[in-house]
């Protein structure tokens, strides 16, 4: 059934909600997990639900996103008909790039005009799930739906960055949609999964005609305001589900990979596909110690490790004490050093005998390059 509909994921949507980490790359290529990026677990969801045409919005800093994608073959997407697919943020008829998702879509028009499957999958980068997306459409053609939005019961945030709650009734029929509502508390919501399932033909008409009467915004414009004229369904999606809309969310579902179940969920039953780097396996030394941390091909460890998630091509020096931390790829952990709710990005230097601590709430961050 997955084999009638065409994927459309949004690079840069949320780059905004973590300027920390997309401040060189795209939201869709920021890395997760020791090894992946987060473009990996929509990807992954479209081929293991036979989707083999996928196309990617850009928009800007997406120099690492391609050469992560390459040409797709490790998601087996390197394909004469279909595949990835990379969509500039420039429609036919303007230079200027899109300043919101109703516009993206009017530039990729041309992309679904030149494609014959029946449904669209549109899909961000900032939810980390493993989804059967052959169900969702599955469900959107039980109910006979113009739109499926899926969507995860969770407590929504009192301050947050951009988010949609729906109101299902007993069938399942969309009856409200909110945008950024304002919550005096935290409060159980039924929270948009910004994955979304519509007809192709039906997708191109709504957008030419949102054109014409001048709209500006799809949730608003589109979903918001037609929930009686549009048959809107949302489908409830109760796996393990992660948002991230902040360094502190980012770094709370990093350290969630350290729980057995949630790796289990995440990765277990269907294969979460990413770029293949083939590095020496990791090194340890006779006074390394490791404790409950995912630990990446490449790495060197003289040091102690513990609940920690090390990237590929760390290294940890002799009688450093790194606890709590996220270190990613290729960076240097010098000699007796102390780390307590670290991120670093790519390629940072930590020289000999500092000391750096954070917290749970608001870790520790440095940048892409850095040395310290």
């Amino acid at each position: 059934m997955a084999n009638s509909a065409v994927g459309v994921i949004f690079s840069n949507v949320h780059d905004e909600n973590i300027p920390e980490l997309s401040r060189h790359r795209t939201m869709a290529s920021i890395p997760f997990g020791g090894r992946y990026r987060l473009i990996d677990f929509s990807l992954s969801n479209f081929v293991n639900s036979g989707i083999t045409t996928v196309g990617i919005v850009t928009k800007y800093n997406y120099q690492s996103l391609m050469d992560h994608l390459g040409s797709g073959k490790d998601w087996d997407l390197a394909r004469k008909d279909g595949g990835i697919i990379l969509l500039p943020p420039y429609s036919d008829e303007t230079d200027a790039p899109y300043t919101n998702r109703l516009e993206a879509l009017k530039g990729i028009t041309g992309f679904l005009n030149h494609r014959n499957e029946e449904y669209v999958v549109i899909s961000d980068c900032d939810v980390i799930a493993r989804v059967d997306i052959a169900d969702i459409i599955r469900y959107h053609e039980e109910k006979g739906a113009d739109i499926t939005m899926t969507y995860i019961e969770e407590e929504a945030p009192i301050q947050s960055g951009y988010f949609m709650t729906l109101t299902p009734d007993e069938e399942g029929r969309v009856t409200g949609v909110k945008i950024n509502p304002h919550l005096k508390q935290k409060t159980k919501c039924n929270v948009y999964a910004n994955i979304m399932v519509i007809g192709r033909e039906f997708l191109i008409n709504i957008i030419q005609d949102a054109v014409t009467r001048g709209l500006s915004s799809f949730g608003k414009d589109i979903l918001a305001k037609n929930v009686e004229g549009l048959r809107i369904y949302g489908y409830a999606f109760k796996g393990y589900c992660a948002s991230i809309d902040s360094l502190e969310k980012y770094y709370a579902h990093s350290m969630e990979l350290l729980d057995k179940n949630v790796r289990d969920e995440l990765f277990g039953a269907r294969d979460i596909y990413t770029k293949v780097r083939d590095s020496a396996p990791s090194k340890y030394s006779d006074g390394a110690v490791v404790k409950n941390s995912l630990i990446s091909d490449g790495c060197e460890i003289e040091g102690t490790v513990e609940n920690c998630i090390l990237f590929r091509g760390v290294k940890i020096g002799k009688g450093s004490v790194v606890k709590n931390s996220i270190i990613m790829q290729d960076s240097v952990v010098g000699s007796s050093v102390t780390l307590d709710c670290v991120i670093t990005d790519k390629n940072a230097v930590i020289r000999d005998r500092r000391h750096l601590a954070g917290c749970a709430e608001l870790p520790y961050f440095i940048a892409k390059g850095r040395m310290i």
